[in-house]
């Protein structure tokens, strides 16, 4: 019996000295654990940023099906199709005057950021905030469009000088310039970043929140203002903030974008149906500007090769709802299959206003589709394909 306790002991001794270097690693603050791609631990550092953005509201016209074709068939649009893309004497078709976001450069707003090759998926989403846990985060918006518009951020923490939204909270005269910036008006927002805003105990390395307009919460999103926001864990981040385990990340957005709800629907009918007297806002015709789509794109017009990613990468994809009771949508991958909420799956589920965060392993080399699995949603165009290139 003693030999027994004295084996047993050693063998917890030498357990305790095998983990030592990972509470050490653990407990280091600023020093973080990031893993190269051989998964083996590395220690680097993260230090907290103040990160500024410059993005304007802009009223543009957005192309819903910019190829003129079905990108899944390669061919012309059917009669299905062209319900929500023919443009006629009663119908829009498929431009449609939006207020998108976009970044600029610096605070002059004169120069557009450009946005890259990898993130020319996000169509008509306004441009990515990214951030760390502890960092702090400014948008300076500038208002270009004919309508009042705010930022309302989820997840980061603000005071009532930043929320975005008018309504009678008790709050001081001056601390409601934030909700309601008006046309051709500047306003700053001030974010922190706390442990509430970065992953929890059961998210990775990465999670997803989002940010629209607020002065008509409803109006604004069908006008198209809002924007995705990805956050990353101290201990995760890569200098630019991106995270260290993560090869390659996607966001997309699944809305049934309500164009009949939209502030522009007038000024739509103006410009782009062929007899806009004619037009009657009838049953086909409201029918015609509900456009089901990824990113503002329907029947596979979202850019395929900014949707492509390398044989073995590890992806993460942010998914995002919006909209109305409607808009339940269940993403699902072909070919391949992602982890999300810690199950292994190929579809997900989505209710408006919430966001998924999948992680896929891409070893399943090919063209694939990636749709909403609802009936009526795919076969009004909310489909879209993705790559993986051996």
């Amino acid at each position: 019996m003693h030999r027994g306790w004295l084996a047993g002991l050693a063998v917890l001794v030498a357990a305790t000295v095998a983990l030592a270097p990972l509470v050490v690693l653990n407990a280091m603050g600023s020093q973080a654990l990031a893993h190269d791609h051989t998964g083996v631990a590395a220690a680097t550092a993260y230090e907290p940023q103040k990160r500024v953005y410059y993005i304007a509201a802009e009223e543009i016209p957005w192309n819903y099906a910019p190829s003129g074709i079905n990108q899944i068939t390669g061919k012309p649009f059917d009669e299905t199709a062209n319900v929500f893309v023919k443009r006629g004497p009663d119908r829009i078709g498929s431009t449609y005057i939006k207020a998108l976001y976009r970044e600029y450069t610096d605070s002059s707003f004169s120069t557009l950021k450009p946005r890259t090759d990898e993130w020319q998926h996000l169509g008509m989403l306004g441009p990515l905030v990214r951030a760390v846990v502890g960092d702090t985060v400014q948008i300076v918006l500038k208002n270009s469009t004919t309508r009042p518009v705010t930022i309302h951020m989820h997840g980061f923490r603000y005071k009532k000088d930043s929320e975005g939204a008018p309504y009678q909270d008790g709050s001081a005269a001056t601390e409601h310039g934030d909700d309601d910036v008006a046309p051709g008006g500047t306003y700053t927002y001030t974010y922190e970043v706390p442990d509430t805003a970065g992953p929890g105990p059961m998210d990775g390395s990465s999670v997803m929140w989002m940010y629209h307009s607020h002065y008509d919460e409803v109006a604004d999103d069908y006008a198209g203002l809002v924007g995705p926001v990805i956050v990353t864990r101290a201990e995760m981040a890569r200098p630019d903030g991106t995270p260290s385990d993560i090869d390659r990340e996607f966001v997309l957005q699944f809305k049934v974008s309500d164009e009949n709800a939209s502030p522009y629907l007038e000024r739509n009918i103006k410009k782009y149906a062929l007899k806009p007297a004619t037009v009657k806002l009838d049953e086909e015709f409201g029918e015609s500007n509900l456009m089901h789509t990824m990113n503002g794109y329907v029947y596979g017009n979202l850019p395929l090769s900014s949707l492509t990613m390398k044989k073995g990468e590890k992806v993460r994809w942010y998914l995002m709802g919006m909209g109305t009771e409607v808009d339940l949508h269940t993403p699902h991958w072909h070919g391949n299959t992602v982890v999300a909420n810690g199950m292994r799956n190929d579809v997900v589920s989505l209710l408006p206003m919430t966001m998924v965060t999948a992680d896929m392993q891409a070893d399943n080399p090919g063209v694939w589709l990636f749709h909403c699995h609802v009936n009526d949603h795919i076969t009004a165009g909310m489909i879209a394909r993705y790559q993986v290139v051996g």
